[in-house]
């Protein structure tokens, strides 16, 4: 069974057990921390998934770490994952947690590159176009990439809306290499 297919069945398990002790709030509040907390330091990756350190010594970093900052449900939940030997998709069982407790509210993660930083108007207007096109909450994350010039590219899911001007020029450099093709 492929890695992602046991993340999903784990994150959908606890997902499910944080809605029947009515507690998802809190769990996900603490999932944050401790995949933020991940993101910031490859070193505790590395200890984490470390196959040398035993399992023992990793319950007590995550425990010294996260102990008394997340709720005893989260933390049994990251115990129980070590103790099936999971620690590898850790993040990843996480990551399927929070795809899945968005998709239960409605809610879709939408990553917009721009050129520039937004404004908070451009912000709203582009979330707001959005929402009403996919009739859909929106969990937007911006990030800035220089090179496409203008415009922004946005990708949610598997679908690229492309409204950068370096789309846009492709696009027009195609409609004339077509137009002089048919002249001649």
């Amino acid at each position: 069974m492929s890695t992602s297919r046991v993340s999903v069945r784990y994150a959908r398990s606890f997902l499910d057990t944080a809605l029947e002790k009515n507690i998802l709030k809190k769990v996900n509040e603490d999932f944050e921390l401790v995949y933020n907390s991940f993101q910031k330091s490859p070193e505790l990756i590395r200890a984490i998934e470390s196959p040398i350190i035993k399992s023992e010594v990793k319950q007590s970093i995550l425990d010294e770490i996260f102990g008394n900052k997340i709720s005893n449900d989260s933390m049994s939940f990251i115990r129980f994952i070590l103790s099936k030997d999971r620690q590898n998709i850790l993040l990843e069982i996480i990551e399927k947690f929070f795809e899945l407790n968005n998709a239960k509210q409605g809610i879709v993660k939408v990553d917009v590159i721009t050129s520039f930083t937004f404004t908070d108007e451009q912000k709203k207007q582009l979330q707001s176009k959005f929402e009403s096109y996919l009739d859909k909450k929106l969990l937007i994350n911006y990030s800035i990439d220089e090179k496409i010039l203008g415009g922004f590219i946005a990708k949610i899911g598997d679908t690229i809306f492309n409204a950068s001007m370096i789309h846009q020029l492709d696009l027009l450099k195609k409609q004339f290499l077509q137009g002089s093709a048919a002249l001649n």
